[in-house]
């Protein structure tokens, strides 16, 4: 029997998912590989699209986007990304309904996992770190990153926040990391000491930005947080400066006027994975699936995991994926 995740109306996912049993899958049609899963991660964007799903739906909803597996078959007349064979281990991304013990995926989204990544990086090495490249190379676009221009990205201690930061220290790009807590910001200054970590947990913590930029403009940020932090980010920004906005964890709306904006010709964007799937070509992806890859070989150490649950646990695990504080992502081995 197959066992996979669904759901059939939005609410909190320990409450709303569940696991069912259904007849194993057939063999991949054409275009289609077989995985059996052996990992797959819950990130953020999952849940909240749990949470927000309208209504209720008559048929259940598979949940979850990426996964980690072995190949058990392959389809006939497809092109392969390179080292996708039988037996062979991969990952999956982006497949509705990856949370599931067997997955019969579409072959442009499964990509090779390299024999020295564990399945615990592998089960997380696609969404965050095309997360990372996207976020990248939407700074690069500003003309003084790079140069005398500094980033500031918030949340900087979750995943996503941890591969940025190892990516601009290899690239040797400045920034400055904001976290929530003081016990969050001395966390981040032991993985990476020479850069500097503000808390947002003291009232003057902009101004705690603007002493360790040292005189230099911030010329973007990164927030996936939103409300009256994100307006805050706006302030600090240097005339010309980008705000890039990927993910809406407060519940208030951003409180900015336009006079915010058009003084010093700021430009809020919006970024999200999905609109990256649905817009890169094909060339793109390909070589941003590759940068990648390479994000999960060169910063293994950053792929957290805050716990391993099983399908049984189901409900556990998605409590866990919330708890603040958690350092890593929470895996469930199906």
């Amino acid at each position: 029997m197959n066992r996979r995740v669904v759901y059939t109306r939005g609410g909190l996912p320990a409450d709303v998912l569940t696991v069912i049993e259904e007849p194993e899958s057939v063999a991949p049609g054409r275009g289609q590989v077989l995985i059996r899963t052996t990992a797959f991660s819950v990130h953020p964007g999952d849940l909240q699209a749990i949470e927000a799903y309208p209504g209720k739906a008559a048929q259940p909803v598979p949940a979850g986007l990426e996964a980690t597996g072995v190949v058990e078959a392959i389809g006939s007349g497809m092109r392969l990304a390179p080292g996708v064979e039988v037996g062979g281990r991969v990952t999956v991304f982006p497949h509705p309904g990856a949370w599931s013990q067997w997955i019969v995926a579409d072959a442009e989204t499964v990509v090779a996992v390299p024999d020295e990544v564990s399945d615990e990086v592998a089960a997380q090495m696609l969404a965050n770190p095309l997360t990372t490249v996207m976020l990248r190379r939407e700074a690069q676009e500003h003309l003084a990153f790079g140069y005398d221009g500094l980033l500031v990205q918030t949340a900087a201690g979750s995943s996503v926040g941890r591969l940025v930061t190892g990516v601009c220290r290899f690239h040797n790009l400045a920034l400055v990391n904001v976290v929530r807590s003081d016990r969050g910001a001395a966390e981040l200054r032991k993985r990476f000491p020479d850069v500097p970590v503000v808390s947002t947990e003291h009232p003057g913590w902009a101004d705690e930005v603007r002493k360790a930029a040292d005189g230099r403009p911030v010329s973007v940020a990164f927030d996936p947080i939103g409300g009256k932090l994100a307006k805050s980010l706006l302030d600090l920004l240097t005339p010309g400066g980008k705000l890039v906005s990927y993910g809406q964890i407060a519940e208030e709306s951003i409180p900015v006027h336009a006079s915010t904006l058009l003084n010093k010709s700021l430009t809020l964007r919006g970024k999200n994975i999905g609109r990256w799937l649905s817009e890169a070509s094909a060339e793109r992806r390909a070589s941003d699936v590759a940068t990648a890859k390479q994000i999960a070989l060169g910063l293994k150490d950053q792929f957290e995991v805050a716990a391993t649950y099983s399908l049984g646990e189901l409900a556990n695990a998605m409590e866990h994926a919330v708890r603040p504080g958690k350092v890593g992502l929470v895996l469930v081995r199906p």
